[in-house]
């Protein structure tokens, strides 16, 4: 059994730098403030399909 994963893009510049395994219970998309290497400072990141 494998765990999916979704990705965190970042808002501003759009990269997706991250992936957290998928919570099926969680009803809205996950937004965490996380480092982006492309922007070089800390951005918020959402949760993409």
């Amino acid at each position: 059994m494998s765990v999916k994963k979704v990705a965190l893009a970042c808002s501003v510049c759009g990269h997706r730098n991250y992936y957290v395994p998928e919570n099926p219970r969680r009803t809205q998309r996950l937004v965490l403030n996380k480092y982006c290497k492309y922007c070089g400072r800390q951005t918020e990141h959402r949760e993409t399909k």
